[in-house]
């Protein structure tokens, strides 16, 4: 039946060994006449068997149409996918789809060895299956051959978008040949997978399956209402209200994981947990026990179970809302598989109802609103799965003797007693719940002040407090678990707020509570007084009709002309005042300044009993002219001639220093020069015979005849410097100098200045 869909002969033995007798909408969308060959992006629901509709539009490329696949030097298909988990479970698919044509299957996954993965690729691999990065990375280091690859499939697309994979698919995808064959499969179709299609397909089909964005017809929606204390008790009660065999939870953050985690493990839930802090060898323990049963709750974010999939999964609990819609089809998708009921529930607080009805509006399904499962419904739930109990059904065996000695022993009704107590010990004890709050339908639009019947209270807080309206909101909410649809007017005043609250819930409230540190919030008896003092009404002001604006004539022609008077009424009964317009004040004439009369001041006059005389200006008298001196008043200079022995006798060459001929160096008669402490700069020490000291006579300086030849250079006893090799005894003497050639310009030196030679030391 299968070969007659057009199904290779290997592929339909091992769906007829599966148990497949029909297949599933996607399934029989991909193997539709005309999709052969072709690029194609298809879009289908989670859980509809994507997995194996892949594998069977590949099925052309991979087996060439025979039975049994041969060795193969590189890749034939390649499998991508976001998650470590989604690609080892889309391996563990393949593996029993072509297990009968002989095809080998290779995963490269992060976490994993990459030595192992490259060893199987260098085997030889028909199908590889991997996340971007870690394909990327096979490629770069060119484990991974991709010249050969004929079809190449990218699973749930749009959260590899989303996960920020777009740069590592490009690169994936140019490195393998351009006639190859691309099917993009994904739950939704957003504009980035249509662009990323348009990008890497050459006219691509658009197959979409039968059910997509449409409710699952397996799933049953609920959202629990409940207040903000008692959100992870509502999750407690609804996994064991459920009972299910496999349940997952979902949260937002890590830390919400390894929290609720932490709370499920004290009440003795069999739980694991899946993050993105794990690693992958604890990722699929914790998968493994959930297969095997060791484990019943997973505690898991979005992204950990993308595509996962758990056998006998019944129950999905949102303990966080998801984001849009899509998120929530993807975390419900995860149960329902394969023609089983599961149940997805939405734990709901007053400050979410909103946004859970816009997701739900969103995602096309429709959930019925409720309360949590209380204790009481909890109990006797355990007790309808207590006398359903298989255990109860069937024939007494070998346990019979023990059996009636037991109720010989105890009694029918201990016995009972007993069987209930350890049915009941084994399991966490259900919470008890706040009141049942209303269902949260959308309200129809009210106008402002139709409240309808409420409860007046009053807050320890006001406008000197700096109380606002946004501020205590969520406290009230909070403080009796309900929505902010549930409370009306807040006023606040100068020292105090009220506030206004349906009567229907006003009864959670105390007559006194205290809804946070210092704030307390007592019950009115009646309606309180929220009108203003009534102010004294203000006087109309009269305003008198102006007159039209006359038109303005021209500068040149326009004359001043006063304003009319301005009259202003303060009081409408008083009679109008009439104010005089602005006059220029007339200047008065001054006084004239009196004159004082004679013998108060007298009037200045010369002093004529004064010897002083007039100010005359002096008369030049005459300079004397500039007399020269005659010859004979002064001599000119000229030389000194002392006497012998009065003048001192000249420093001879051997006892006079270097510098004690200058002033500026502190030489003089009895003073040493400035630096005679210095050998060089000393008459002692230095070497150096006094010239005309009677030892030896200076020879003057005799020149050398031409064609001498001069003296070689005579090493020294010592070295300067014994320790350096420079300067050391094993330094080669120079070389003879060769004859100085004769010169055409040779001067006569007879007469030339030779100075003293240096005693040999």
């Amino acid at each position: 039946m299968m070969t007659d869909m057009g199904i290779a002969a290997p592929l339909a033995a091992a769906l007829a060994a599966k148990g497949y007798e029909t297949l599933t909408a996607v399934q029989s969308a991909v193997l539709a006449e005309g999709v052969a060959g072709r690029d194609a992006l298809v879009s289908a629901q989670t859980g509809s068997g994507k997995t194996v509709a892949f594998g069977l539009a590949i099925a052309p490329e991979i087996l060439g149409g025979s039975d049994q696949l041969l060795y193969a030097d590189t890749p034939l298909a390649l499998i991508i996918a976001p998650t470590r988990e989604l690609a080892q479970q889309v391996a563990r698919e393949l593996e029993w789809l072509y297990g009968t044509a002989g095809a080998r299957i290779a995963t490269c996954v992060g976490g994993m060895d990459y030595r192992t993965e490259k060893r199987a690729l260098e085997r030889g691999a028909h199908i590889v299956v991997g996340t971007p990065g870690r394909l990327r990375d096979h490629i770069e280091r060119h484990s991974l051959d991709l010249s050969g690859l004929r079809a190449a499939v990218l699973d749930e697309a749009d959260e590899m978008l989303d996960l920020g994979f777009r740069e590592d698919l490009e690169f994936i995808l140019e490195a393998a040949p351009e006639d190859r064959r691309t099917l993009m499969f994904s739950a939704t179709v957003p504009k980035e997978i249509a662009e990323l299609a348009r990008t890497f397909q050459r006219d691509a089909l658009r197959i979409q399956a039968q059910g997509e964005a449409k409710q699952h017809v397996d799933i049953e929606y609920r959202a629990l209402s409940v207040a903000v204390r008692d959100k992870e008790h509502a999750i407690f009660n609804a996994l064991r209200f459920y009972e299910a065999r496999t349940a997952i939870v979902f949260c937002k953050t890590r830390a919400n994981v390894n929290h609720l985690l932490a709370r499920m493990g004290n009440r003795g839930f069999q739980v694991v947990a899946l993050s993105g802090e794990l690693s992958q060898s604890e990722r699929m323990h914790a998968l493994q026990a959930l297969r095997d049963g060791r484990a019943r709750v997973c505690i898991a974010t979005d992204v950990a179970a993308r595509g996962i999939d758990l056998p006998g999964l019944e129950l999905v609990i949102h303990a966080d809302l998801p984001t849009n819609s899509e998120v929530l089809l993807h975390r419900s998708g995860r149960t329902g598989r394969a023609g089983q009921k599961g149940v997805s529930a939405l734990i709901v607080v007053p400050a979410e109802f909103r946004k859970a009805q816009r997701l739900l509006q969103g995602a096309k399904v429709v959930a019925e609103w409720g309360s949590a499962p209380s204790a009481d419904d909890v109990q006797e739930k355990d007790d309808a799965r207590l006398l359903e109990h298989s255990a109860l059904t069937l024939p007494a065996g070998e346990e019979a003797p023990l059996a009636a000695a037991l109720l010989d022993r105890f009694g029918a009704e201990q016995v009972a007693a007993a069987f209930v107590r350890l049915w009941r010990e084994g399991r966490s004890a259900p919470e008890v719940l706040s009141d049942a709050l209303p269902p949260a339908a959308p309200a129809a639009p009210r106008e402002r002040g139709e409240f309808g019947p409420a409860v007046w209270f009053s807050i320890s807080v006001g406008r000197s407090g700096r109380a606002e309206a946004r501020w205590l909101l969520p406290k009230i909410c909070d403080a009796g678990g309900i929505a902010k649809d549930s409370i009306g007017a807040i006023r606040v005043q100068e020292d105090q707020t009220f506030v206004q609250i349906a009567e229907a819930v006003a009864g959670r409230f105390k007559a006194t509570q205290e809804i946070d540190n210092g704030l307390v919030m007592d019950r009115l008896p009646g309606e309180p007084s929220l009108d203003r003092p009534e102010r004294a009404p203000r006087a109309p002001r009269a305003t008198t009709p102006r007159e039209p604006r006359p038109v303005r004539e021209p500068r040149e022609e326009r004359a001043y002309t006063p304003k009319p008077p301005r009259i202003v009424e303060d009081d409408p009964a008083a009679p109008p005042v009439e104010r005089k317009p602005y006059a220029p004040r007339e200047e008065a004439p001054r006084k004239p300044y009196p004159k004082r009369e004679d013998g108060e001041r007298k009037p200045y006059a010369k002093r004529e009993d004064s010897d002083r005389k007039p100010y005359a200006p002096r008369e030049d008298a005459p300079r004397k002219p500039y007399a020269k001196r005659e010859e004979g008043e002064r001599q000119p200079y000229a030389k000194r001639e002392a006497p012998e022995g009065e003048r001192k006798p000249r420093w001879a060459a051997g006892d006079k220093p270097k510098s004690a001929g200058y002033k500026s160096h502190g030489g003089g008669e009895g003073k040493p020069g400035r630096a005679t402490g210095y050998k060089s700069h000393s008459a002692e020490g230095t070497g150096f015979k006094p010239r005309g000291d009677g030892d030896r006579p200076v020879r003057p300086y005799a020149a050398k005849a031409e064609g001498s030849e001069a003296r070689p250079y005579a090493k020294k006893a010592a070295p300067k410097a014994a320790g350096a090799k420079s300067f050391g005894a094993e330094k080669k003497p120079f070389a003879k100098a060769r004859p100085a050639a004769p010169r055409s310009d040779a001067r006569d030196t007879s007469q030339r200045f030779v100075p003293p030679k240096r005693p040999k030391s």
